[in-house]
């Protein structure tokens, strides 16, 4: 068994943590949840769709026999969010951990979208993120309470990336909303940083930005300097980690887990990659025969 898809915190390391997580009923939502479950927290796993949330926590409970809590809440709608808070804090006392990790994405010519296209996903992504972060802030600020916020972001929240544009301006924003009150709420206990995975496979998320037999034509683990996509329980050990007291002086950052996939499509020369050993051979040779003419 490779280490990396091990745990990694031991036992109880989130014992008496209640953490609450949007878009938690599929996905990596899910795979961190349990995480968390099995490390001793109390989860509230949170979406729009109630049947999900159903199945996703009678799962978890069938897994870990931890504390769920299942909410159906419409992040974009602050009244929903009002009422997560207040159904979290009815069942478990309080909140200790706020990750925002609802989102939605397609992939299409930014010219073929619509103007309600944009809205769905910064509704989802940016407003849904602002509006957790506002109502529990809030609640942790009025009660004196230390807490701490994780956001999920993207690899390109910094550098954009074509053909997901909405979701590229809604992550910019994730990111900007991370970094400004890691300092300004700082002061109230409350810390902010960000995860921002790079291909970790989930069947939601792939079956919509790769449809049909897309995700067969187009092998993205290629992609990858390490040649492989992310396992779901390496998400969830840095996360875990993140939400634990044992990153207590970790604030404002946004830790990239994506094998150095973005770092390869940054660099100018990356595509050289691609170029024989044989090539490279008569590269050098036109090299030296260059320099020993000048």
């Amino acid at each position: 068994m490779n280490n990396y898809l091990k745990t990694m915190l031991k036992e109880d390391s989130l014992k008496e943590k209640v953490v609450v997580i949007t878009g938690g009923g599929t996905g990596l939502g899910k795979a961190m949840a349990q995480y968390f479950l099995e490390l001793g927290a109390d989860i509230v796993i949170a979406s729009r769709k109630f049947d999900v949330l159903e199945k996703a926590a009678a799962e978890l409970y069938g897994k870990t026999k931890g504390n769920i809590l299942t909410a159906k809440c419409d992040v974009s709608d602050y009244k929903d969010v009002e009422q997560l808070l207040s159904a979290s804090v009815k069942r478990f006392g309080k909140v200790d951990v706020l990750l925002n990790n609802a989102a939605g994405n397609f992939i299409s010519p930014t010219e073929r979208l619509s103007n309600r296209a944009f809205d769905i996903i910064i509704n989802i992504v940016l407003k849904g993120t602002y509006n957790c972060t506002l109502a529990f802030g809030k609640h942790w600020i009025a009660n004196k309470q230390n807490a701490t916020v994780l956001n999920i972001v993207t690899t390109y929240a910094s550098t954009g990336s074509a053909y997901v544009v909405p979701s590229a301006c809604a992550k910019a924003g994730v990111l900007a909303l991370t970094r400004s009150l890691a300092v300004e709420w700082a002061k109230y206990g409350i810390r902010f940083n960000a995860i921002a995975p790079g291909l970790f496979p989930t069947k939601g998320a792939w079956s919509r930005l790769l449809p049909g037999d897309l995700k067969d034509k187009f092998d993205l683990a290629q992609k990858v300097p390490l040649k492989r996509v992310g396992e779901h329980q390496e998400l969830s050990n840095l996360a875990a980690y993140l939400i634990s007291d044992y990153s207590a002086y970790i604030n404002g950052e946004v830790i990239t887990i994506d094998g150095g996939e973005w770092l390869k499509g940054a660099g100018q020369f990356n595509m050289l990659e691609a170029i024989s050993e044989e090539l490279w051979d008569e590269i050098e040779r036109t090299i030296r025969n260059v320099n020993s003419s000048q």
